[in-house]
């Protein structure tokens, strides 16, 4: 009896000297940090990021949702050491328009694998589009962060056929792993399970070289450099989105200017929207500050000159949104009302000009109005107020003609959310291409006189600006 239980108490020990070490092995090459981001053609790729804390083959598996995704074809992805960890990327191309696809990532050789994500890509046919829009959750710990999970969850909750999900930077505040780890777990639920459509914001832009792209798998445009973000552009439905860095070369080089420009002339898509992170039309306590003002003065006259519909920005914490403007002045319009997906909508008829939205924070750092913002912000707001009470996010659907456009704010105590804020546009008339445009040169080399003389115009645009601003407030 008494050599039996020697025996059990060896095994225990046994057991309990190896159990420990196989999970710590395990533990290291746990797949974390998941998602899937806009690379290339938004109907047929994608592109793939996760984490490793250990060394670990970088393979993806792909297939339509109801097919057996352990047999479908490995794809061979990179991998790097970053932030003391190993970043891991991959590419899905040549995928079925208008399809829900399921997939994982992880380590064949190891059979070490993510837990199954989902994503469905864009019809090539079908001009609707359905998705969320958030910004700035810039949160530090752990209750911040299950705080904006709790936003976006409501936000998923309202529009369940959602296809893609637009994060406006600043995703977390000091871009530490620990932030990030705390990002990507609370945010499992969304990021694993659509596309995400992020915007580098200047908390992992600004001094946090590199760390964007590391997060994030995007096909940036041709000769976007990557330091402190990336700027790129897809296709959604009858939809054309370029995505800017407002993080590159203040105010903005001349390169992604001009790359705008010709994104923008290259596309006869329906609806033209640009996201970018720091806003050109905000009430918030950060529209005064030089930066801003010089990179204001120099983009409003491109976004008037594109005919772009909407902007939708981030940064400062607050929720505001302008009529339609052009030259800095409010665009008169007629609306129509229709029934439109059940309800009844008043639209903005063939609005001349431009929408700027600030949809305010997903987060709990929360601004006031700022009352003192240069003019003619406020003067051109049609929604200019704080959000203290809670987090928002909004939604857009879209089709050839109606873009209806809702923002809700998420209770904090409650967690009931509120219709805060709507708008729709109705658009009879096509775009169309201008066959005689010509391409502007984007490579840095090649703009770099035309950006030192695109600073001193808004060095000296900046100086006039603080002079109006001034006056105004004698």
């Amino acid at each position: 009896m008494k050599k039996t239980f020697i025996k059990i108490i060896s095994l225990v020990l046994v057991l309990c000297m190896t159990f420990p070490i196989v999970a710590t092995a395990t533990v290291g090459n746990d797949v974390t940090r998941v998602s899937v981001t806009i690379n290339g053609d938004s109907s047929t790729a994608r592109g793939f990021c996760w984490y490793t804390d250990e060394k670990a083959v970088s393979d993806l598996q792909v297939a339509p949702v109801g097919t057996d995704l352990t047999k479908a074809e490995i794809i061979s992805g990179i991998s790097y050491k970053a932030m003391k960890k190993y970043v891991h990327k991959a590419e899905a191309e040549n995928l079925t328009p208008d399809t829900k696809y399921q997939y994982r990532v992880g380590d064949s050789e190891t059979g070490v694998w993510s837990k199954i994500g989902y994503f469905t890509t864009a019809s090539n046919t079908n001009d609707e589009a359905n998705f969320i829009v958030f910004a700035d959750v810039q949160a530090s710990n752990e209750e911040n962060f299950q705080s904006a999970a709790k936003v976006l969850q409501s936000a998923v909750n309202t529009m369940p056929d959602y296809e893609f999900a637009i994060g406006l930077g600043d995703f977390v505040n000091d871009c530490t792993n620990e932030e990030w780890d705390s990002y990507f777990r609370n945010f499992e639920f969304m990021n694993m399970n659509t596309t995400l459509v992020p915007v580098a914001g200047n908390h992992e832009g600004n001094l946090q070289w590199f760390k964007f792209n590391n997060m994030f798998n995007i096909g940036e445009a041709k000769g976007s450099p990557t330091i402190t973000g990336c700027y790129y552009s897809f296709d959604w439905g009858d939809a054309h989105f370029a995505v800017l860095n407002s993080n590159d070369m203040y105010p903005m080089s001349a390169s992604q200017i001009n790359w705008l420009k010709n994104d923008m002339n290259a596309s006869d898509a329906q609806w033209k929207i640009v996201l970018m992170h720091r806003a050109l039309y905000s009430a918030g306590k950060n529209i005064n500050k030089p930066d801003t003002i010089i990179m204001r003065n120099l983009l409003l006259p491109v976004i008037d000159e594109l005919g772009i519909d909407v902007v939708f920005a981030g940064h400062d914490h607050m929720y505001m949104r302008t009529e339609s403007v052009k030259d800095e002045k409010i665009q008169d319009y007629q609306t129509v009302t229709e029934v439109w997906n059940g309800e009844s909508t008043t639209f903005a008829l063939n609005p001349d000009g431009t929408t700027h939205i600030l949809p305010s924070t997903a987060g709990t750092k929360r601004y006031g109005v700022n009352e003192d913002a240069i003019p003619p912000i406020l003067q051109n707001s049609a929604v200019a107020r704080d959000t203290h009470d809670g987090g928002v996010f909004a939604t857009v659907s879209l089709d050839s003609e109606h873009f209806v456009y809702k923002a809700y704010m998420v209770d904090d105590e409650t967690n009931e959310k509120t219709l805060i804020d709507s708008y729709a546009i109705k658009k009879t008339e096509r775009n169309t291409v201008d066959e005689d445009y010509k391409e502007l040169p984007t490579s840095i080399l090649f703009t770099s006189g035309q950006h030192i003389i695109t600073f001193i115009k808004g060095i000296i645009s900046m100086v006039l600006s603080y002079f109006k601003l001034l006056f105004s407030l004698i």
